[in-house]
Order: C-alpha cells, then sequence, then structure tokens
C-alpha cells in the first residue's frame, strides 16, 4: 500500500506545488506504532515557512478527501526536508556541489560503502566527494548508479 499510496500524493500534490511555485522533495507513508503518517516534504530555493506548509496541508487535505485514495486512517505532515535533506533527483544532488554531503552506496567503493565529506563535482555519473581523514584529505569518485541513499550533512 505504501508505494501505491506515494504515487497516488505525489500526482494530487504536485499541481498545487506548481501553482505556489514549491518543490516536491519526498512523500512518504509510514506506520509507526498504531498510527500512520502521510508525510509530505516540500522545499524552495529560500526555504519553506510555515505558511507554505500551511497553505500545502489545507489544498492537499481537500484533494485528499476529494478523491479519498487511502483506506487507513493517517495523520498528514507537510513540512521542509530539514536540514539534512535527502537528496533524490539529480539536479538535487547539482545544486549541492560545494556542500557537505552524506552518501551510501550499495556496493563498496574503495572498500567503503558510507562517504560524508564535501561534493566537489557530479557530472550527471559520477559523483567527487572529498573526505577529511585528520589532516589530509582524499577523493572518492562515487558512481551514481551505485548511490543507494544521499542527504545534505551538517558539519560540526
Amino acid at each position: 500500500m505504501g508505494n501505491k499510496a506515494t504515487d497516488i500524493v505525489t500526482a494530487l500534490v504536485t499541481p498545487i506545488l506548481e501553482e505556489l511555485n514549491l518543490e516536491l522533495v519526498d512523500v512518504e507513508f509510514k506506520k509507526e506504532g498504531p498510527n500512520w503518517f502521510l508525510r509530505v516534504f516540500i522545499d524552495k530555493d529560500k526555504g519553506v515557512d510555515l505558511e507554505d506548509c500551511s497553505q500545502v496541508s489545507e489544498k492537499l487535505s481537500e484533494k485528499l478527501d476529494e478523491t479519498d485514495p487511502i483506506e487507513q486512517a493517517y495523520f498528514l505532515e507537510v513540512s521542509s526536508p530539514g536540514a539534512e535533506r535527502p537528496l533524490k533527483k539529480e539536479k538535487d544532488i547539482q545544486k549541492s556541489i560545494g556542500k557537505h554531503v552524506y552518501v551510501t552506496t550499495y556496493e563498496p567503493i574503495d572498500g567503503e560503502k558510507a562517504f560524508e565529506g564535501l561534493l566537489k563535482d557530479f557530472d550527471g555519473e559520477n559523483l567527487e566527494i572529498e573526505i577529511k581523514i585528520k589532516t589530509r584529505s582524499k577523493l572518492y569518485t562515487v558512481p551514481y548508479e551505485k548511490v543507494a541513499s544521499a542527504r545534505l550533512a551538517i558539519v560540526f
């Protein structure tokens, strides 16, 4: 049910976001404890605010009430993706060049499956990630097709 629900919600929310000049980052439909949560993560260049989330929530709620695509009861949450935003699409990765990222892969590359460092480049096929190890830096080339997940990372 999860994938079908997220596909339907994606189709319903996309025109709403286009109208409001917002970007869809992700849609999740998850069971946590006894409750189901439908989470819609939105963003825009200067970040979203409470008003943006509220507008999307109201408009999407109306569409969901009209079409009633999800059988069970759930809580709808619309929010920003947060500081450690997931990088789901190629354009998300492209926009993150020069930022600190955390990337995991499906299989080891140079013996590693997790890379946290500065995203130096992305040419559509490979990510170049510079990782600092004590006083030295190492540049890893990670094929995009092997990326399991990617997100921005906070540097402390």
